[in-house]
């Protein structure tokens, strides 16, 4: 049996591993130096460890190292790729393409361009997730980009990105993908897909938070949103942050070499888990399970009251929706998007699986989950205030 608190918001946040961590210390106090410091050994030594970590972030992907610039993270990637764009179009093409369940690093990007004047078209999803891929190409002419987030952060639904490349090849857009939940989970390759410009984080691949990294096509031109000093091709001014840079390429090695085992494993807990919940009744799941995460399962649970389901599982880490959103209080506009006007569930939750979780922690959510949710069934249905449909 696991021992409690266990962690199961791998979406999140995940811990960093160990191996990362062993690449990254030297350079904190010993291999200290400036990678811009050109004139020493320490300047070369921390330069060749961030280009090597740039190698390593590009492999991963399929690019070509210098179509790599390294920011603080997805959220930050995303918006130096749709304002580097956008800053750049001329005024006939100014017509920016998201779908309705975009991280909110996107969302709020495209909000603020409609405020400046640009043309904002939001694209449905179906109740399984998928954009509607006939909605898309209709509106994506004369589209300067489509951004679409290629695994959802909260359902975990894969969207199909060859197909969308190909519409925005089509309509002469450019295609930005943030991938901050997929790379080093499931294979993506810019070499083999039409996708102009990519995000991606460390912390969501077992590597230090604030340090991420944004693929951008050769010969695209962007407008810097951080100036003052050159660095990273003139595209994002700042000393490097070199202890996590080489932490981010330490774990986009590690994940191009164990993702091939580490996704059937984790599908394998998923789907243990969804049978282990499934079999106390009440639970359905949200999202196509076919086109999914290996470690995501989002589920909603029937006549449960979400709020207190949450406090009563206190040892265990989940999460009722996006980390970046939980605290708003709002129903989330993943789940609004794809159930349309069918209300929103109080408790649906989002279960993330890693690479350091167990079958004993899976069978103690069960266990955990089953009792809880029995139990404030049991408390709904025994409440003389409660209201029957009928009445």
């Amino acid at each position: 049996m696991a021992r409690a608190p266990v962690y199961l918001d791998y979406h999140a946040t995940t811990p960093v591993d160990r191996r990362v961590l062993e690449t990254m210390l030297p350079f904190f106090c010993d291999d200290f130096g400036n990678a811009a410091s050109s004139t020493h050994p320490w300047g070369w030594k921390a330069r060749a460890a961030v280009e090597a970590a740039r190698r390593e972030v590009a492999e991963l992907i399929g690019a070509t190292p210098r179509e790599i610039v390294f920011t603080s993270g997805a959220t930050e990637s995303n918006n130096l790729a749709i304002r580097g764009i956008a800053g750049r179009t001329p005024l006939d093409r100014r017509h920016l393409v998201v779908s309705a369940i975009e991280h909110k690093s996107v969302l709020e990007v495209a909000h603020a361009l409609g405020r400046e004047g640009w043309r904002v078209s939001v694209v449905p999803v179906g109740r399984d997730g998928l954009i509607d891929l006939h909605a898309l190409e209709m509106v994506a002419a004369k589209a300067a980009m489509i951004s679409v987030i290629a695994a959802n952060n909260e359902i975990g639904v894969i969207q199909p990105l060859e197909a969308i490349g190909a519409i925005a090849r089509a309509a002469g857009a450019l295609l930005h993908v943030d991938a901050a939940q997929a790379a080093g989970k499931i294979p993506v390759n810019v070499a083999s897909t039409p996708i102009d410009l990519l995000s991606l984080t460390a912390h969501k691949m077992y590597g230090p938070k604030g340090c991420g990294a944004l693929f951008i096509r050769r010969k695209l031109d962007l407008q810097p949103m951080i100036v003052g000093g050159g660095h990273e091709h003139g595209l994002r001014a700042g000393t490097l942050n070199v202890p996590s840079i080489v932490g981010l390429g330490a774990a986009c090695a590690l994940c191009r070499a164990e993702m091939a085992a580490e996704g059937p494993r984790l599908a394998a807990l998923r789907d243990r888990l969804l049978a282990g919940l499934r079999a106390a009744g009440g639970v359905s799941v949200n999202g196509s399970l076919e086109h999914r995460l290996p470690h995501n399962l989002h589920v909603s649970f029937v006549d449960v009251d979400g709020e207190s389901l949450l406090i009563a599982i206190g040892d265990i880490a989940v999460s009722s929706g996006s980390a970046c959103s939980s605290a708003s209080g709002q129903p989330s506009h993943v789940l609004t998007a794809i159930l349309g006007t069918d209300p929103v569930p109080s408790a649906a939750v989002r279960f993330g699986l890693g690479r350091f979780t167990t079958d004993a922690e899976v069978d103690y959510a069960i266990e955990k989950f089953t009792a809880v949710v029995g139990h404030l069934r049991a408390q709904e249905f025994s409440n003389p205030s409660r209201v029957s449909p009928g009445a």
